[in-house]
């Protein structure tokens, strides 16, 4: 396995315990904070292709060798799109793909990607199976087709939502029964983790993975503020819990590549004037209006990705 600790924001230099203990077991380091100005919270195709390539540039012991990456905010999580490409291409065979995560990420976005639109890239793939989304408990799923959510995927099967908690779903559209939901007159009636229960929804989600290879992402911002510190709203899950879910997947599936996201950095942004002013917009909009005490976020940050590192790596060797 390969360790790549991928540079878009100051997030993870700001944890300077976790990145000594990852660079001392041969993690390499990827200084991209110039792109990443371009690409926090969206970024168009030239800067996505000019990141794409300094990833490709990324020596690797094999073609087959998995890659855990850490890469800072959410607000990056669209990053992820090419992370899975690059891995499908190291197999032939199917992929499932685990998105754990307090927002679905599956709005319309054109001319680029959004750290809100990067589960449509994914989706696009053949060798995708499907996309298992976990965790949420965000207001996106309030009138989700009025907001630009593609429910198209969860009408063809290609996704699967499993909110954490979250009541129905008011949509337009009809979209009939799936494994994570069931239609009722206009509104959409969630399988959630919190009904099922922990132990039960282990067993639903073990059930539904249905090939050998599997691709992990993990968006902090699905953990309780105990466990994680981002620039989100977040959700209810625990990550004693998150780490017992990846070893069970692991336990009975091959993982052909991870990345974690979801630490905590102050937005700064590149580009035209009008660019930054949108995103500024934007994340006033989006995103809660506060600050966090860097030596806190520093703590439970580090911790917890000290944790997802040790658990993805046993599961990646």
């Amino acid at each position: 396995m390969q360790t790549v600790l991928l540079h878009l924001d100051d997030a993870l230099e700001l944890q300077p315990d976790f990145v000594g203990a990852t660079v001392k077991a041969g993690a390499h380091e990827l200084d991209e904070k110039a792109c990443g100005l371009s690409l926090r919270l969206w970024g168009r195709n030239n800067a996505l292709s000019r990141l794409k390539r300094s990833i490709d540039r990324l020596p690797r012991r094999g073609r087959h060798e998995p890659r855990l990456c850490f890469m800072g905010s959410g607000d990056f999580h669209h990053v992820t799109a090419l992370l899975i490409a690059e891995a499908l291409e190291t197999v032939s065979c199917p992929v499932t793909v685990i998105h754990i995560d307090n927002h679905p990420d599956w709005v319309k976005f054109d001319n680029g990607m959004h750290c809100g639109s990067w589960v449509n890239a994914a989706a696009s793939h053949s060798q995708v199976d499907r996309i298992i989304t976990l965790g949420v408990c965000s207001n996106d799923l309030a009138s989700p087709d009025r907001k630009g959510a593609n429910l198209d995927l969860l009408r063809s099967g290609r996704l699967e939502l499993y909110p954490y908690g979250h009541p129905p779903s008011r949509v337009r559209g009809k979209f009939g029964t799936g494994a994570s939901f069931s239609q009722v007159g206009s509104d959409l009636h969630w399988v959630s983790i919190e009904t099922l229960g922990e132990e039960n929804f282990a067993d639903r989600l073990l059930s539904r993975i249905r090939t050998e290879a599997v691709y992990i992402t993990v968006d902090k911002d699905a953990l309780i503020p105990a466990d994680a510190i981002t620039n989100w709203d977040q959700g209810a899950l625990q990550l004693p819990y998150v780490l017992w879910l990846i070893g069970q997947i692991a336990e009975r599936h091959r993982i052909i590549g991870a990345d974690v996201t979801g630490d905590y950095s102050v937005p700064r942004y590149g580009g035209p004037l009008w660019t930054r002013a949108l995103k500024r917009a934007e994340i006033m909009i989006d995103q809660p209006l506060r600050q966090h005490r860097a030596a806190v976020a520093r703590d439970i940050n580090g911790s917890a990705n000290h944790a997802l590192f040790e658990i993805l790596s046993e599961a990646m060797q």
